[in-house]
């Protein structure tokens, strides 16, 4: 899911991302609140109409800025008490308050208010959070069913927190599980933990999560991540990679990341990456370093949308491989490739 955090994907428009094939886009419940406010949003036809995306939007809850905004917040039992990034005020988010923001934007797919640990964190800071989570997991698909946002064709997805615990990971997920959600998330990963324990961990929540309904990693990742995660039975991803490293000029190809900064491709009238076919691959390698160089607006819309596109195109290979039933030699191939591969 490419990530529209404040109802737009950074320099990219709503046709463009249609045009790469991007099915459904991701907003973020916590910024959208503080500005311009979910009230007016609801006033103006919901997100959907706001931002000019006909697509589905899933709506993260905020529970990733009870991590990153640490020293603006307060995890209470009810929920959480911030301090606005913008302008100081307070604002508090409970079960009550996320499922009302994402029923005012139209969301699609709701996310449940969680609590996100840092890592690292003790057991018992962990399993707290992780009791807390499950609480407000139980109340936001009360509040939900209670409310017709479920019966009116609206989806709340749970997330399963954990921190590097595994049994604590167990227990979420077979407690949610229980609860019967069309979906679920892997959460608390890539919070700073090394990549072979975040492997660990979503190898250890995804065997515990129902089988026949989408498992979703929030915030992820590289292209191997993702791969590998595909493996693991992970089916949604997001992550604002692909378009933030396009806006200092890096750029994904099926032999590693290519820095357009480097003097190499002054002159370079090479595309990006052979075979990999959307609007940016008309221009050589020596314009798109131009427009980097020259710092001009169109240098982040071109690489956001290669970026993106090589996002969508790498998962919609992997749908094709497990399709073909040859996903595993294949993705394994295709990492050491990756991995391998000398800037060109």
């Amino acid at each position: 899911m490419p990530v529209g955090t404040q109802g737009t994907v950074k320099a990219v428009t709503p046709a463009q991302l249609t045009g790469i094939g991007a099915q459904i886009l991701l907003g973020n419940t916590y910024h959208l609140n503080l500005r311009p406010g979910s009230g007016l949003i609801r006033g103006l036809g919901g997100l959907h109409r706001f931002m000019g995306w006909e697509g589905p939007i899933l709506t993260d809850s905020g529970g990733f800025q009870v991590f990153s905004l640490a020293k603006l917040r307060e995890v209470r039992e009810d929920g959480i008490a911030f301090q606005s990034h913008i302008d100081g005020a307070n604002l508090f988010l409970g079960p009550r308050e996320i499922m009302g923001i994402q029923a005012d934007l139209g969301s699609d797919i709701a996310m449940v208010l969680d609590e996100c640990p840092p890592w690292p964190c003790s057991r018992e800071d962990c399993a707290a959070a992780v009791a807390r989570s499950d609480r407000w997991a139980r109340e936001c698909l009360r509040i939900a069913e209670e409310s017709g946002f479920v019966a009116g064709g609206h989806h709340v997805f749970a997330i399963v927190q954990g921190s590097t615990f595994e049994d604590l990971r167990r227990g979420a997920a077979e407690s949610l599980g229980s609860m019967n959600f069309p979906g679920y998330a892997i959460g608390g990963v890539s919070v700073g933990e090394p990549e072979p324990e975040m492997i660990k961990q979503v190898a250890a929540t995804t065997a515990f999560l129902p089988a026949g309904k989408p498992r979703y990693t929030m915030g992820l990742g590289t292209p191997p991540q993702i791969l590998k995660m595909i493996a693991l039975g992970v089916d949604m991803f997001d992550c604002v990679l692909p378009t933030r490293v396009a806006r200092h000029g890096l750029v994904f190809t099926p032999d590693g990341p290519v820095n357009l900064r480097n003097l190499k491709h002054r002159a370079d009238p090479r595309p990006i990456a052979e075979g990999v076919n959307n609007y940016t691959s008309r221009f050589s390698r020596a314009y798109l370093r131009h427009l980097v160089m020259a710092g001009e607006m169109l240098a982040g819309t071109l690489l956001s949308i290669h970026n993106l596109h090589f996002y969508l195109d790498l998962v919609s290979q992997a749908r094709a491989h497990i399709d073909a039933g040859d996903f595993g030699p294949w993705h394994t191939a295709w990492i050491d490739r990756y991995e391998a591969g000398v800037e060109g």
